[in-house]
């Protein structure tokens, strides 16, 4: 963790001539940017995996009418056909996976406030601001300062702006990609639950508001950063996709 903190901190070193009070702020959005780069590979493999699967789908559906009522032999029939086609159940998963432990590592680092030049304490990042809003502190803190519209207010307002805009994005993506692909069907019986995860799912875009209201300022930058990067990027990988990326992929 402490590794992580000083590349930040000498990152906002260099950044002070031109960002000043608010370098660590600056600094923390382009190196989340930096790392989102560094494992942008395997986004762009898990894409190659989805897209994959997503070529095979009407054979799947054509299996599924074919062997619905027998379960057993529609899976073993769709490992058949993904092994005909070299084509792995877990290609589109693996690789989003894998990126998990440095999104964890990333948050952790942004949002604790313990003793300790690394992270918190004296001489932390949480005790650089953004503006007049410390990076350590919360919404809440920021309401308490001079409300909705005082100078900490405002700098909040931004992200939740920023916030809305691209859960906007992700929602009108997601009800797309509902209406191409409906519910999976168990035989001619929809599988339990799953018309409230539909009603359910295009909303989650907007848990990042939520996300943004309660956690540390310098974990509030880092989500809007890693949220508008994975919207940015899903949008170019799966551009060439009729429905972009496949519902799997939407979440993260």
């Amino acid at each position: 963790m402490s590794v992580f903190a000083d590349l930040v901190a000498h990152l906002a070193d260099l950044l002070d001539p031109v960002f000043h009070g608010s370098a660590t702020a600056a600094a923390i959005v382009l190196f989340t940017a930096c790392v989102r780069l560094l494992v942008h590979p395997l986004s762009r493999a898990s894409a190659r995996g989805q897209k994959a699967r997503a070529r095979l789908s009407p054979q799947v559906a054509e299996l599924r009418k074919k062997h619905g009522k027998n379960p057993e032999r529609f899976q073993k029939a769709v490992l058949e056909l993904h092994r005909e086609e070299k084509v792995s159940p877990l290609s589109g998963c693996l690789p989003s996976l894998f990126q998990l432990p440095a999104f964890f590592l990333l948050y952790h680092l942004f949002s604790s406030s313990g003793s300790g030049s690394g992270v918190g304490g004296s001489g932390g990042l949480l005790d650089h601001t953004l503006g007049s809003a410390p990076l350590g502190g919360r919404w809440a803190d920021a309401l308490a300062h001079g409300g909705l519209f005082g100078a900490q207010g405002l700098v909040y307002l931004v992200l939740f702006v920023i916030v809305a805009a691209v859960a906007t994005f992700n929602y009108g993506r997601t009800k797309r990609q509902l209406a191409a692909n409906p519910p999976v069907q168990n035989g001619d019986q929809q599988v339990p639950g799953m018309d409230t995860i539909t009603k359910i799912m295009p909303l989650m875009s907007f848990m990042t508001l939520f996300t943004v209201g309660f956690v540390p300022l310098a974990a509030a930058l880092y989500v809007v950063t890693s949220t508008t990067w994975s919207a940015v990027e899903r949008a170019a990988l799966y551009r060439d996709m009729p429905n972009g990326a496949p519902l799997a992929s939407v979440a993260g």
